[in-house]
């Protein structure tokens, strides 16, 4: 039964979370269609990101995460989700009717992303980092999905978003099938004020710091590496060539990358210790986006391999810092811990996917994505701090 319900999480995961990016897996399609500008374009990630921060905020208040029937609560939100993307068909892209329907798009994934990892933590047996790590894993095949359908969908920028829609339909009905594991505690009453746990522990509130670390690169990376790597390959292939490859890397070094990086990430975790995994995956995300911009305008296979190496350490902690708030936090509270977290990281994230465009203006490309190494460096010292901590026995089982 647990293999059969951590299996059916997965799909209604992957199906949901790809309207994530829906929008910036298009972007170069609605730039040469709509003459778009860097802001605006911007806007369509961070929009989603608001309206997350938004329904995380609502959820931790009210305790949602932990009040309702979790299969409910993430039905409800793809459903809504699916719709508020499908509208982006009707509307012209230059409006900003988009952003309305990116913000109520990501505030519906509050509804999905914590609420999937408190249902998989249900089922841990030992095993946490790992079925936390599938759980990252399905949100990072999830939102490259959108990359993968553009391949296919060719110049018409609809049909990523139109299979998207119906992927997160499929989504919300399949949640339905799976059951609960024995883990999960009874609803905790009503109390505005256990969200402030997430910082108020000391413990809790190095995990939180070791993802904000985190977070400041993650999103960033994954908003602007598609078009990061277009406009490289443009200076070495032919013009579709160029445009084909570019998704292609995008969704193998997001997807698959990301994917091979959460769950060898939990293994890992597992077996020598969370603080280990996040502080080494973080010092090496970190060191790619220090370099990969020296390859810009290169070799195109080098120039993947560099980026497929940052996908799969980028997020190869993300799972982690997740498992150790569950491991810290009161178990009653759980999904308001994991939501609070969440709401935190994607809140930071506002700012590092709006200033990315602006670094590439005053850097160039070759330098700006060497402003996101500095949320690492933050991440790697707050994680080993949290390492000598006494409650960190807690984690792994004692490994730290």
């Amino acid at each position: 039964m647990k293999a059969r319900s951590i299996a059916l999480l997965v799909v209604a995961v992957v199906l949901s979370l790809g309207l994530w990016f829906s929008t910036t897996a298009v972007v170069p399609s609605l730039v040469a269609a709509y003459g778009l500008g860097g802001d605006r374009v911007a806007l369509f990630t961070s929009a989603v990101q608001v309206g997350f921060v938004a329904g995380t905020l609502v959820s931790a208040v009210l305790g949602l995460a932990d009040r309702l029937d979790p299969r409910r609560f993430f039905m409800i939100s793809a459903l809504v989700a699916a719709g508020a993307n499908a509208l982006l068909l009707v509307i012209d892209p230059r409006s900003d009717w988009v952003l309305v329907c990116r913000f109520v798009t990501g505030a519906c994934m509050a509804g999905v992303y914590p609420v999937g990892m408190k249902m998989a933590a249900s089922w841990a047996e030992r095993d946490l980092g790992l079925l936390i790590g599938i759980m990252v894993g399905a949100l990072t095949l999830g939102s490259a999905a959108p990359h993968l359908f553009n391949v296919f969908g060719g110049v018409d920028w609809r049909f990523a978003i139109a299979v998207g829609s119906g992927a997160a339909l499929a989504g919300a009905l399949l949640i339905n099938a799976m059951d609960l594991g024995p883990n999960l505690k009874p609803s905790p009453p009503f109390d505005p004020k256990a969200a402030l746990t997430a910082f108020r522990s000391p413990a809790l509130r190095l995990a939180n710091f070791g993802y904000l670390g985190h977070m400041w690169e993650l999103y960033a990376m994954w908003a602007w590496l598609g078009v990061f790597l277009d406009t490289s390959f443009r200076l070495t292939l032919a013009p579709d060539d160029a445009a084909f490859w570019a998704r292609a890397a995008t969704f193998i070094v997001m997807g698959i990358g990301g994917a091979v990086g959460c769950v060898g990430g939990g293994l890992v975790a597992d077996k020598w210790g969370r603080t280990a995994l996040t502080a080494g995956a973080m010092a090496v995300s970190g060191s790619c986006a220090l370099v990969v911009g020296f390859l810009f305008g290169g070799d195109p296979w080098l120039l993947g391999g560099l980026c497929f190496i940052w996908g799969v350490t980028i997020v190869a902690d993300s799972a982690q810092f997740s498992s150790s708030v569950t491991e810290l936090a009161p178990p009653d509270r759980i999904g308001t811990m994991l939501t609070v977290q969440t709401c935190a990281g994607f809140l930071l994230t506002l700012a590092t996917v709006q200033l990315l465009p602006h670094a590439v203006e005053a850097l160039g490309w070759r330098y700006a994505f060497t402003v996101l190494a500095l949320g690492p460096l933050f991440g790697v010292i707050s994680m080993l701090r949290l390492r000598r901590h006494p409650d960190a026995v807690k984690l792994a089982g004692g490994r730290r």
